[in-house]
């Protein structure tokens, strides 16, 4: 058995976190920068990091096949036979067999997306993980970019472990490359989500390697309330606070706020001073130099007395919807 061999498992309870879509392209990105051998395990029933590498046209990663039960058993011969990397796939759910997984786990990734839903979710795992005595890394997957959230999200992760400095955006390529087997790297080696998906393996690639010389030890989750309040509701921006009583520094008298009808009645008065003071005030206009452009477009525009008597107006917009009768 290699003493290098290490196993990366990504586990959530929240469904749609992701796990499968960052397996997939973190094992296709471990194996293309030369950490493989790289082996895939597919411990989700419903099977769908199988059905992507069954659609791949490359040989690598391998896929392993194995149950729970045989875990322990299959991880040791895919040690014994040179295998660096395997990385897990687990479903989206609280059970026996994920505590199983979790336990053969040199590092545990957790993804995350920035919700609230997801917060108040990834406690449970956080609690798996933190039983088995296994360190963990959060994620933040499907991030909306400039969004206040994402880093509200990672504040809120950060209290209870430790949170990739990367993240991971919301991006139509993630998914589409996956419909023939492959990833975005491998589409498109030079697009942002690739760039993504090379910075998070290179974070990853280097908590393993501290983690197999002993440099790092299991962190302590401190709570298992992840505070969803530190996410910011979004407010109206037509409602305004209730204006405030008025306060007389001298008298210390309140001066209560005026009703409707002294609302209207203030209101009145100032629109019939403002036209009084619009029609009494002389017009001023503003000199404009007659050396410049505009006033010379100006001049050209005033001076054009139309077309020619007989011609069509061509300034005038045609009139869509009527019909003319002689």
């Amino acid at each position: 058995m290699t003493d290098n061999s290490q196993v990366l498992v990504f586990a959530s309870q929240k469904g749609g976190s992701g796990k499968t879509t960052l397996s997939g392209h973190i094992a296709v990105h471990a194996q293309l920068a030369g950490a493989g051998p790289v082996a895939l395990i597919d411990t989700d029933p419903q099977g769908s990091l199988a059905k992507w590498w069954n659609a791949r046209a490359s040989e690598v990663p391998v896929f392993a096949q194995t149950t729970v039960q045989n875990l322990q058993k299959d991880i040791a011969l895919l040690k014994q036979s040179g295998v660096k990397l395997i990385v897990i796939d687990t479903p989206p759910a609280v059970t026996h067999a994920i505590t199983e997984v979790i336990s053969h786990a040199d590092l545990v990734v957790v993804p995350t997306r920035p919700s609230p839903h997801d917060l108040r979710a990834v406690g449970v795992t956080v609690d798996l993980v933190e039983q088995q005595q296994k360190p963990l890394v959060f994620v933040i997957n499907c991030a909306t970019a400039r969004a206040k959230i994402t880093s509200e999200t990672a504040v809120s992760l950060s209290q209870h472990g430790t949170v990739a400095p990367i993240t991971l955006h919301n991006r139509v390529d993630f998914a589409a490359s996956m419909i023939d087997g492959r990833t975005v790297g491998e589409v498109n080696s030079n697009c942002r989500s690739a760039k993504e998906v090379t910075t998070l393996w290179n974070y990853l690639e280097d908590r393993l390697r501290r983690l197999q010389h002993g440099v790092e030890v299991n962190s302590s989750y401190a709570g298992q309330h992840f505070e969803v309040e530190l996410l910011s509701p979004i407010r109206s921006q037509n409602t305004s606070p209730a204006p405030s009583p008025v306060s007389s520094a001298k008298t210390n008298v309140v001066t209560p706020p005026p009703t409707e009808v002294e609302e209207d009645l203030l209101l009145k008065e100032v629109v019939d001073l403002t036209l009084e003071t619009a029609s009494t005030a002389p017009i001023q206009h503003k000199e404009v130099e007659k050396e410049s452009p505009l006033w010379e477009t100006f001049d050209r525009r005033q001076a054009d007395s139309g077309p020619p008597p007989g011609m069509i107006d061509r300034r005038r917009a045609p009139s869509f919807g009527r019909r003319t009768f002689r």
